[in-house]
């Protein structure tokens, strides 16, 4: 399913690209800026089997969107750029925004080479509980488990299934069935549950994982330093906000914002909403964000920015750098607004 769903999405970007329909599309749908949304940057691996391919690009493909930002004269910006230019309505020039979600050392390793190529700002989103090496990156947990195994038993849905994992193609519909069963577990607790029963049960480390991937709170005090970089707020555990009582999101929010504040001794304004999809951040989720005194927060519903973007600054569409689909000639239909409209029915990403 996944695969024929990145086949349509890659067949609608190259008939928007080859039709030059994206240009004709640009003054209506272009709006003023994008924010770009990036997880992993570093180099292509090999292997068959990797489900979570899309949450990563290469160095030389962010080099080359930054060369292509570059050549068509578009200013790469901070956060506290992009909130200044909507709230003043200062829409002279268009811009661009990167961020990273989830502070991964390849940020520091393979990211900030490049941006310091081009003198490109960009913001890097940390979870709390994955810099304190205690946090829990359950999909790439996942990951490791299918990879590993030739069958998995999982209780889905109340009923125990046992999945055939000794293909690939067997292992590409396992963790799709698997990812979508424990993101529809009502409760984080229960996703660690059943996570946790799987690693323990096929050998994997999961405690080992952030510490792995993600920089700890004394690599993050240099590389913050860094005056390309702006570290944001990714909230404490990593949790869908959604499903949380109020109070538990105004501890994540408002405790991550803290963490980053007092370990940094620098101020954490700005914020990505974890998962960040319709059912991960809503109304309620926006409006405590601004509460807690976030200038900004970015979702991860696709949409580039509109001039009354100013009004829902708590409520940010991003475009995805996604690494199922780096192709340069991509970028320009990316940044012209029609290939997010075209994905919500030809209406902009945010709130509405």
């Amino acid at each position: 399913m996944k695969q024929i769903r990145n086949t349509i999405i890659r067949a609608g970007l190259d008939a928007l690209y080859f039709s030059g329909a994206h240009r004709v599309l640009r003054p209506i749908f272009g709006g003023v800026g994008t924010i770009f949304m990036l997880h992993h940057v570093r180099p292509a691996h090999a292997g068959p089997f990797q489900p979570n391919r899309h949450l990563e690009i290469t160095p030389d493909f962010l080099r080359a969107t930054l060369a292509y930002l570059r050549a068509t004269d578009v200013d790469i910006v901070t956060p506290d750029e992009v909130q200044r230019r909507l709230t003043e309505r200062d829409f002279s020039r268009r811009f661009a925004c990167f961020t990273c979600d989830d502070g991964y050392r390849d940020n520091r390793d393979h990211a900030l080479p490049a941006m310091r190529d081009f003198d490109a700002p960009f913001t890097v989103y940390v979870t709390s509980d994955f810099a304190s090496g205690t946090g829990r990156l359950w999909w790439v947990a996942l990951e490791r488990i299918v990879a590993r195994a030739d069958a998995i038993e999982a209780p889905i849905d109340g009923q125990m299934v046992r999945l055939d994992t000794s293909t690939l193609a067997g292992k590409d519909m396992a963790f799709d069935r698997l990812h979508g069963w424990l993101r529809g577990l009502p409760e984080e607790a229960d996703i660690r549950r059943e996570v946790s029963a799987l690693c323990a049960a096929h050998g994997i480390d999961e405690d080992a994982v952030s510490r792995e991937l993600c920089m700890s709170w004394d690599e993050l005090k240099p590389f913050a330093a860094d005056p390309l970089v702006t570290i944001g707020a990714h909230t404490v555990s990593h949790c869908n906000l959604a499903k949380q009582s109020e109070a538990m999101v105004v501890h994540e929010l408002s405790a991550s914002r803290t963490d980053i504040e007092n370990v940094l001794q620098r101020p954490a304004v700005h914020l990505a909403y974890p998962y960040g999809d319709r059912c991960a951040a809503g109304t309620r989720e926006f409006a405590l964000a601004k509460s807690a005194g976030f200038e900004t927060a970015v979702t991860t519903r696709p949409g580039v920015i509109a001039s009354d973007n100013f009004s829902q600054l708590t409520a940010l569409p991003r475009v995805s750098l996604n690494g199922n689909y780096q192709d340069t000639r991509y970028l320009p239909v990316l940044t012209s607004g029609a290939a997010t409209a075209m994905w919500n029915g030809f209406q902009r990403g945010g709130v509405g």
